[in-house]
């Protein structure tokens, strides 16, 4: 299952910095073959704290940082297995990519 804000192992090459993906585009679009997701690095390795643009987040005992500057999208078939939901967690997730799309710096 991909939902909105579930949370998957990243099965990649870069998985001892980036250890899970977030999915975060819209149910609306669950039967496209592809699905967006941002990267949830280890928080050792993105070396900031906690803000509105970087929450965060502790997955399956890890403490990882959402990084909405290496959105992305992937095959679903590529995605790794899912291990839980940021569901609870929605508005920290909307307000980093509202920041990262938002015009009001223009």
């Amino acid at each position: 299952m991909s939902d909105q804000l579930s949370v998957h192992r990243n099965p990649g090459r870069n998985r001892t910095v980036i250890p899970f993906v977030v999915v975060v585009q819209s149910n609306r679009f669950r039967t496209a073959a592809r699905r967006v997701v941002v990267p949830l690095v280890a928080a050792g390795a993105f070396g900031v704290p906690d803000s509105d643009v970087g929450p965060h987040f502790i997955v399956e005992g890890r403490d990882v940082v959402l990084d909405p500057l290496q959105i992305t999208n992937v095959r679903c078939d590529a995605l790794g297995a899912s291990v839980g939901s940021l569901i609870k967690e929605d508005d920290r997730v909307v307000r980093a990519l509202d920041i990262l799309l938002s015009r009001a710096w223009r």
